[in-house]
Formats: C-alpha cells, sequence, structure tokens
C-alpha cells in the first residue's frame, strides 16, 4: 500500500459555535468529511497571510471521494 503524505496527526478542541460554523460550511462546500473542511480553511487561512504558496491536494487524491462517474456509463 503506497504511504500518504499526510503523516503528522493534530487534535485539537473547539467550541460548540466554532464546531458548528466548520460543519455549515463544510455541508455548503460539500467537504468529505470535518478532516477535509479543517485542511482547506487552514490552507486558505496560509495563503492570506502569505505564508503559504502551493498550491493544497484535493481529498479525491488521497481516496476520499471517488473520480467523477464516466457521463457515458450513466447513458442507458
Amino acid at each position: 500500500m503506497a504511504e500518504l503524505e499526510r503523516q503528522e496527526r493534530l487534535q485539537i478542541m473547539l467550541t460548540s459555535e466554532e464546531l458548528e460554523a466548520l460543519e455549515n460550511w463544510r455541508f455548503e462546500q460539500r467537504m468529505p468529511s470535518r478532516a477535509a473542511a479543517v485542511r482547506e480553511l487552514l490552507r486558505r487561512g496560509l495563503l492570506a497571510e502569505g505564508k503559504l504558496l502551493a498550491p493544497g491536494s484535493k481529498s479525491g487524491a488521497y481516496g476520499v471521494l471517488d473520480a467523477a462517474p464516466d457521463e457515458d456509463s450513466s447513458a442507458g
């Protein structure tokens, strides 16, 4: 099995208001998980502060989301 690039674990504590805001944003953006939402928000914050130059990876690159279904397969 190939190793994931994400080898570090980060645990955070949130207030109920922060968690509600995160969940609302996550569902609005159709993010696959809380972790994906936190990573995306962190990436956006770092980009806004000029601390991150490289674009982030999509969760699909880590097997969280399947690739989009082939349009031909839906034709019957």
